[in-house]
């Protein structure tokens, strides 16, 4: 209620305009409309009065405000690239390549924090069959790791994605050894994979994906991107089952 009473008062100043969008946010754009009918005739000193004593005698509304107000920006940043982003390299899926809900990760083998989140995964397609994970390989910690990102690529080819992804984080560091080590636990033939590592295609899908990485200002790996939301780091199964669970119903808080 206090908030209804404050909206017809702002104006279009610069501390105006950002306690609207925030305020209007945290009410569902509930009173927007009441905002624009008086627009014409607020006194802005007075609107700057009225919201400056609000949020000091009201601070707790404004960590909500700012989520509100990054969750909006990251929409944005995601709406630009999701396309692209949510668009596997052939065979680099996990769990139901035809879901119709999609956790895009972000990985390197090389990342501790990466391998940490493989159970997750494994967690979140066994509970939802709709699940889709589409993974892009973000090497960026080692050397290896570009090796390792091209051998998962190569198994995508081949259909042997998932069993390689697996095998490549239990093994452990990425190395020449390990690499291979894992290409066999899949399965993979061997001549075909170094064949497919020369291709000059699987060297330009990582730098798309380190591209797509820089538009949406990721800084490490894993990186998740789900619906309109943005997480870094090993998160958990429960705050990706929440935001998974937010993306497939809008409406319903993550």
């Amino acid at each position: 209620m206090i908030l209804r009473s404050v909206l017809p008062m702002l104006a279009k100043s610069h501390l105006a305009l950002v306690a609207t969008g925030t305020i209007c946010g945290l009410l569902g754009g509930a009173g927007t409309g009441l905002v624009m009918s008086h627009w014409p005739t607020v006194n802005r000193a007075a609107t700057e009065q009225v919201v400056h004593d609000y949020l000091l005698a009201h601070p707790e509304v404004l960590p909500e405000a700012m989520q509100r107000l990054h969750q909006a920006e990251v929409g944005q940043q995601i709406a630009g690239v999701r396309g692209d982003v949510e668009k596997a390299f052939p065979g680099a899926v996990l769990g139901n390549p035809a879901g119709h809900i999609t956790l895009v990760e972000f990985t390197d083998f090389a990342c501790g924090y990466c391998r940490r989140s493989v159970s997750d995964i494994a967690q979140l397609t066994a509970a939802n069959p709709d699940l889709r994970v589409v993974v892009h390989e973000l090497p960026i910690l080692t050397p290896a790791s570009r090796d390792a990102a091209k051998m998962a690529l190569a198994a995508a080819r081949q259909g042997k994605y998932a069993g390689f992804y697996a095998a490549m984080f239990a093994i452990g560091h990425p190395d020449a050894q390990s690499i291979e080590a894992a290409a066999r636990a899949a399965g993979m033939n061997m001549a075909l994979a170094r064949a497919a590592l020369a291709d000059p295609r699987l060297n330009a899908e990582i730098e798309a994906n380190f591209q797509m990485a820089r538009r949406l200002g990721l800084t490490g790996t894993p990186s998740w991107v789900v619906g309109n939301n943005l997480l870094t780091g090993a998160v958990g199964v429960e705050e990706l089952g929440r935001a998974i669970a937010a993306a497939t119903h809008p409406g319903v808080p993550g």
